[in-house]
């Protein structure tokens, strides 16, 4: 389930900034596992997974990923609580 204006972005650039300048950019991938709820204006970062039973708060920045059954929140996000 996704709240409303969650910002789910692949793409990336380069760190070095020569790379950068010439306009390269590429994607990494996002997983969104089974059963997750991602509250309104939470972004995911490139790059990360979110496995099952993952509960994101409203407006967090996930930057990294994150294992089952965890509720995460703030920003950077980080866990708030476990889901027994």
């Amino acid at each position: 389930m996704l709240g409303p204006q969650v910002g789910i972005y692949t793409a990336t650039h380069p760190l070095d900034p020569k790379e950068r300048a010439s306009g390269i950019e590429f994607a990494k991938p996002i997983r969104i596992g089974n059963n997750c709820w991602i509250g309104g204006h939470a972004t995911l970062n490139p790059g990360i997974t979110l496995g099952n039973n993952v509960v994101v708060a409203s407006g967090s920045v996930v930057t990294k990923s994150f294992g089952d059954n965890v509720v995460i929140g703030g920003n950077p996000a980080r866990i708030i609580r476990e889901i027994k």
